[in-house]
């Protein structure tokens, strides 16, 4: 089987978020949704589209699968984001529009997975209560998301856009 550059950067991506995942880290604060808007923006075939679920599904099967309901809306979360960056940045990318997908995208993240985990009915009463209780306790966690996908989207989109310029020629690599 042969790899060309885009599979190569792809499995280097799936490896980044899945060690990401299992290696210590702060809670939330993963590649993934970074991963997602990344590639939204620059996938041309739809099989592009599942590098973060393929990333995400080879970490749950090591980390271990949890609460069908909340895994199902984490997953959505991160297709969302996939679908953020086809959006918001595949025809135009800097770091106002970069920026803006990442907090949209850790918005989008915060009320998937936490729907999710009231929905899953293990933690929080099924009442307006409980679900107002899930959020609220997830508020934390949501500033590590947003984190995350900005300095992961910053070293992803930099290190393209930057490699482009080198690989094109229209940017020089320095030498010392």
């Amino acid at each position: 089987m042969k790899i060309n550059g885009r599979g190569l950067c792809y499995f280097g991506l799936v490896a980044l978020a899945v060690s990401a995942r299992l290696l210590p880290h702060p809670p939330n604060f993963t590649p993934v949704g970074a991963l997602g808007l990344y590639t939204g923006a620059y996938a041309s075939r739809w099989t592009d589209w599942l590098v973060p679920v393929i990333a995400l599904l080879i970490s749950d099967m090591v980390i271990g699968f949890y609460a069908p309901v909340a895994m199902l809306m984490v997953y959505l979360g991160f297709i969302g984001s996939m679908a953020m960056g086809k959006w918001l940045l595949s025809r135009k990318r800097g770091v106002v529009n970069i920026s803006t997908a990442c907090f949209a995208s850790a918005l989008l993240f915060f009320v998937c997975s936490n729907l999710g985990v009231w929905l899953s009915g293990t933690l929080y009463p099924m009442t307006l209560d409980g679900l107002y209780a899930c959020y609220l306790a997830a508020l934390p966690f949501f500033g590590n998301t947003l984190a995350a996908n900005l300095v992961y989207g910053a070293v992803m989109f930099g290190l393209f856009e930057y490699l482009s310029g080198v690989i094109s020629g229209t940017r020089v690599p320095r030498t010392a």
